[in-house]
């Protein structure tokens, strides 16, 4: 992987929009729906903000050219390609539909890859792995040079999850050790397997660290190849 583009799994083939311009870093966005593009699982939005015209792309919803929606948990990517729409985005915003016409529960969440509850919320607590090369979450950031490369086995509960972003799918996985001030209580996995927001697993795959993909999304340790097991 190249470039983290926390996105969707789709690559593209054309046009930048000479109408984009740069959503600053926030936590959600604001204003008027000017244009609408449904793909199979998400909506492509061009939204009017005080500050200019800017794309965002949510989780498929019923969106009405004209509302006014605000857009949560954003993450902003540049350049991403769109296979599904034959274009590209030279900025767009991913995150969730706030309000009245935000997704029924059980679809995925498109959401920003990092605090998965509010700092003040303990993690639950889940059973550490058994078995060769089993370690907690705070134990494979704290140990993660040893670890690098290496194969190692974690249990937690999935506290985030980002499906089909090129090719695989994105959890963070936290099983009560470690704590968010300290940055070690979560850790990033990337996989093919299929799994659920707020799913228990057992996570195997192979540590990799210094991973820095761009917009602002760097990582000391993640688990990548990683199987998963309920």
């Amino acid at each position: 992987m190249k470039s983290l583009i926390l996105v969707l799994s789709m690559t593209m083939i054309c046009a930048v929009w000479a109408g984009d311009k740069p959503v600053p870093a926030t936590e959600s966005i604001t204003g008027t729906v000017m244009e609408i593009k449904d793909v199979d699982s998400y909506t492509y939005l061009r939204i009017k903000t005080v500050t200019g015209d800017t794309w965002a792309a949510v989780n498929k919803s019923p969106v009405k050219k004209g509302s006014k929606v605000t857009i949560e948990n954003v993450t902003i990517m540049n350049d991403f390609e769109s296979r599904s729409l034959k274009q590209t985005f030279k900025t767009i915003a991913f995150g969730n539909l706030a309000g009245a016409g935000a997704p029924k529960a059980g679809h995925a969440n498109m959401t920003h890859p990092t605090t998965a509850k509010p700092a003040n919320a303990p993690d639950e607590k889940v059973a550490k792995a058994s078995g060769a090369n089993a370690w907690t979450v705070a134990e494979i950031n704290a140990k993660a040079q040893d670890l690098k490369d290496k194969p190692v086995v974690v249990r937690g509960k999935i506290v985030k999850y980002n499906p089909a972003i090129m090719g695989k799918n994105w959890l963070h996985l936290r099983d009560g050790s470690g704590n968010a001030t300290d940055g070690n209580n979560d850790i990033l996995v990337t996989t093919t397997a299929e799994a659920k927001l707020g799913d228990i697993v057992t996570v195997r795959g192979v540590v990799r660290t210094e991973k820095d993909f761009g917009s602002g999304y760097a990582y000391k340790a993640l688990i990548e190849e990683a199987s998963i097991q309920k």
